[in-house]
């Protein structure tokens, strides 16, 4: 039987292709501190990569103990104020590219292999970030490569049902990239939702990067099909797999 070739490869942003120390993190625990959300440093940790509002739904409900008027309230309130604090970060403080992260989207333009970006991010810091970048240019208002874009398409969490560990993130992206079968796709993240949504999605691989926002023993009980120290091992990996 032929092996698959891979056709697009699905990276996570912040903490795998986006430099993250953690930052995300603080700011969603500011605004549980100042919006009086019960959450444990591990549980923050432990929900990295989830749709953020979807967070907030999950938390203040096991917090309330029902979802109603004042729930949604709550919600609102908590989630409306972690916006202001991460958009005004990213506004304001340096943002990179994960080491390796360049070299790797170079390996695969030169490949043919295509690029999607997704994120538990809404859309509007999802381009802030990609602005600030300069990953935002080339891109249609379905946030498609017209061509002349580093990569070919970015999906924000707030674009689909359901974001990670749900699959729909990377079916849209498959979707408009025209990628049709599971098995020419891989997925790269740095949490446990990220390597959720690559099995969720049946993808011939999904991947892990241990030098993101969790290391490696927080994600090997979740049986990534690899562990790469840095994102600039898939290159290596996708040699010695033959997998282009």
């Amino acid at each position: 039987m032929m092996k698959s070739k891979i056709k697009l490869v699905a990276f996570d942003m912040a903490g795998t292709t986006v430099r993250d120390e953690h930052e995300v993190e603080h700011c969603f625990r500011q605004a549980a501190l100042q919006t009086g959300l019960e959450m444990s440093e591990a549980e923050i940790l432990a929900v990295q990569g989830w749709g953020k509002r979807f967070v907030f739904e999950t938390y203040w409900e096991r917090q309330l103990g029902q979802r109603g008027e004042h729930w949604l309230q709550q919600v609102d309130h908590s989630f409306h104020t972690f916006t202001q604090i991460l958009e005004n970060h990213y506004l304001t403080q340096p943002i990179l590219p994960t080491e390796g992260a360049l070299e790797v989207f170079a390996f695969l333009r030169k490949k043919g292999i295509k690029i999607a970006l997704t994120t538990g991010f809404y859309r509007k810091v999802t381009d802030i970030i990609l602005d600030r970048l300069g990953w935002l240019q080339g891109l249609n208002e379905q946030y498609v490569n017209t061509g002349n874009s580093l990569i070919d398409c970015s999906i924000s969490s707030d674009q689909v049902v359901a974001g990670r560990p749900a699959p729909d993130m990377i079916f849209r992206a498959m979707h408009l990239l025209q990628v049709e079968a599971p098995a020419n796709v891989i997925s790269v993240g740095d949490t446990p939702s990220d390597i959720q949504a690559g099995q969720n999605a049946q993808l011939l691989h999904s991947l892990a990067v241990a030098n993101g926002t969790h290391p490696a023993e927080l994600l090997l009980p979740h049986h990534p099909t690899k562990m790469l120290d840095t994102i600039r091992d898939l290159i290596a990996y996708l040699d010695e797999n033959d997998l282009y």
